[in-house]
């Protein structure tokens, strides 16, 4: 059973969502400020963190920069902006996905089982992935460059397997999407996989201007090139 973390203060939206998260099979804990939801995930591992932007000691960016520094749990921020700033910088640091209030609670739990099967992709029967100097460690989520170790967001890891898992091979954008959103392309657009693929490759180009790496295809999609 999945377990789940749900940062929220509103105490009119905390009771009737923890019901429904678990009647949907999950367990659930509740914070109710920055400094008890980083209390408890230093001392609980947690499948999912809901975080809510506006808390009365900070916000949910702050929480996310704080566990994103040793932990790639799936992140989804809960709030009632629908800023297109906010998405994109909630995205950047880390967050796995962005949901606005009010919102349909079967849309929350679709969301949440799919930010959870994305999660489970790096689980792979060959512990490692090598190619040009890059090697990824799927048991421990980590990867290098040429011996130095890159810090990636859960899901610049995981499009990053994704691509290695498929070199020289064109996947398209709506492949991408599928394989690490969910089944049916739904709740990611484009602009939100560009923002991904433009932060990948900052962290993993010697020069992001002309990627040697990760090569996009104009009108079809993204290639992982293996260089001999």
């Amino acid at each position: 059973m999945n377990s789940i973390l749900l940062v929220e203060d509103d105490l009119s939206l905390i009771d009737g969502l923890k019901f429904v998260l678990q009647k949907n099979g999950f367990n659930v804990d509740i914070a109710r400020t920055a400094k008890e939801a980083l209390n408890a995930v230093q001392n609980k591992k947690y499948d999912l963190l809901l975080l809510d932007l506006t808390l009365p000691d900070g916000n949910g960016f702050e929480i996310c920069k704080k566990v994103r520094q040793s932990s790639s749990v799936p992140i989804i921020f809960l709030t009632a902006s629908d800023d297109e700033v906010n998405i994109v910088v909630g995205l950047d640091i880390g967050g796995d996905d962005y949901i606005t209030k009010p919102f349909k609670l079967n849309e929350l739990i679709s969301r949440i089982n799919a930010v959870l099967r994305r999660a489970k992709l790096s689980n792979n029967v060959h512990h490692e992935l090598h190619s040009n100097g890059i090697t990824v460690n799927l048991l421990e989520n980590r990867v290098w460059k040429n011996g130095l170790e890159i810090e990636l967001t859960a899901s610049e890891y995981r499009l990053l397997c994704l691509l290695m898992q498929h070199p020289n091979t064109i996947l398209t954008r709506e492949t991408i999407m599928n394989r690490l959103w969910d089944n049916n392309g739904n709740f990611i657009d484009n602009n939100t996989l560009s923002v991904y693929v433009r932060r990948l490759r900052e962290k993993i180009e010697d020069d992001p201007d002309n990627p040697a790496f990760l090569v996009t295809i104009r009108g079809l999609g993204y290639r992982w090139n293996v260089i001999k």
